[in-house]
């Protein structure tokens, strides 16, 4: 098969890319995504490629976030041709050490998991007959692991764009069957994580036709452990069915994990209110800002989710059993749960900004009121100082104690009162 030549161990890169485009095809795009002019050829593993003494230098990227809102731009040129095509693939950098690929074969009576060592092999043997569904799990954006796969499961260039760009929207793409390209499905979600008090959102990629799952993911790690004990399981539901039973199970998951996650926002919420009420403090206006920018980018992530499932449930598709479609309701049913959560939690954000300014003023206003008082109670004593202070002869002025005690009583006062405004918090 075409895609055994270009797996990690293969040949290099510009190589298979003269062996298969054109001189005329447009060069592979850049690691930010956007296409040179011309083919350049591609340095050896672990070398970074030298630039053109033509070329224009880039600017240095910015440090990605680990949740970031979007961007305005994007940085591929206007006008370029969509879509990303295997010979664009080949002439990108090889990595040092090919991506993860784990591989679940399983059915009704047998269920076998491995990790792929030697990739040219497993992408070049058949699958055995008893293998009902094949799932086929990528850590990380290998090129080389992805041309193979979409070479051997003819995946679209326009999916393959859709996953080697990480800040993409969720959303829903289906392909009929057309001449000998299968009917298959491709989804972007976002899988949302708390990773070091961090919000962290995952782009995975998701590729499915009649009886194979590929899922692409940015780096290794997932929540997919007990779906991986399920299909473990002899006679679970799963193994039953068909593979968009288990794009289900994937889905579902995702979606499920998102609760603890807001969970957690939901304790935070009722912890700063009552901050709020009984400490108000600039430091907490920064964590509600904070807050609020956390809850925009699980809107962002999640919103579009919605329409996904929406969409799988509604428009029949040749790999979507009805079955399956049966069990979507719920997980439909689920992310509407979610937004309703995420949107009252903006709204309590929100609403917490304002109770602090009303919390500030409040403060202000009993501060003012004391003050008062204390201004007023000490006006006929300064009318009594400023009499006992003219140059004029009166009583007081004849004893030898009535100075020192007039001070005494002044700075006893004073004292006083500082110590008092500054256990009240006043100063």
């Amino acid at each position: 098969m075409e895609g055994v030549k270009d797996a990690p161990n293969g040949p290099g890169p510009a190589a298979a890319a003269s062996a298969e485009a054109p001189a005329a095809l447009e060069a592979a795009p850049s690691p930010d995504g956007a296409r040179e002019s011309e083919p350049e050829s591609v340095p050896p593993v672990g070398e970074a490629p030298t630039p053109s003494p033509t070329t224009k230098p880039k600017r240095p990227r910015r440090r990605r976030r680990e949740a970031a809102l979007p961007t305005r731009f994007q940085t591929g040129k206007p006008g370029a041709r969509p879509g990303l095509e295997l010979a664009e693939l080949a002439a990108m950098p090889r990595w040092k050490e090919p991506a993860p690929v784990q591989v679940i074969d399983y059915g009704p009576d047998r269920v076998e998991q491995r990790t792929i060592t030697d990739f040219d092999a497993f992408v070049s043997a058949r699958r055995a007959d008893w293998v009902a569904v094949r799932w086929i799990n990528v850590d990380g954006l290998d090129p080389a692991v992805i041309r193979a796969l979409a070479i051997k499961y003819g995946i679209h260039p326009l999916a393959i764009e859709s996953l080697m760009t990480t800040n993409q929207r969720p959303k829903l793409e289906t392909w009929e069957r057309e001449g000998d390209r299968e009917p298959s499905l491709f989804l972007v979600v976002r899988m949302i994580q708390r990773v070091e008090e961090q919000l962290q959102s995952e782009q995975i990629s998701i590729f499915v036709n009649q009886n194979t799952v590929l899922t692409f993911q940015e780096q290794p790690g997932d929540i997919w452990d007990p779906i991986r004990k399920r299909l473990a399981v002899a006679g679970s539901r799963m193994r039953q069915l068909d593979a968009s039973y288990l794009l289900y199970a994937l889905l579902d998951a995702i979606v499920d994990h998102c609760f603890p996650v807001l969970e957690y926002y939901g304790d935070r919420l009722e912890e700063l209110e009552d901050e709020v009420i009984e400490r108000p403090a600039p430091k907490v206006v920064q964590q509600i800002h904070q807050l609020k920018r956390d809850l925009l980018l699980l809107r962002r992530a999640l919103w579009p989710m919605r329409e996904v499932i929406n969409g799988l449930q509604r428009e029949p598709h040749e790999c979507v059993r009805e079955t399956t479609r049966y069990y979507l309701r719920d997980v439909y049913d689920h992310a509407v749960q979610i937004m309703d959560i995420v949107e009252t939690y903006r709204e309590v954000a929100a609403s917490l900004t304002e109770n602090y300014m009303t919390s500030m003023s409040n403060r202000l206003a009993e501060v003012m009121k004391v003050l008062t008082i204390i201004g007023t109670i000490f006006i006929p004593l300064t009318f009594l100082a400023g009499v006992y202070g003219m140059n004029m002869p009166i009583p007081e002025n004849s004893k030898e104690w009535a100075y020192p005690v007039f001070w005494i009583i002044c700075l006893v006062l004073s004292g006083g009162m500082l110590y008092w405004f500054r256990k009240r918090g006043w100063i």
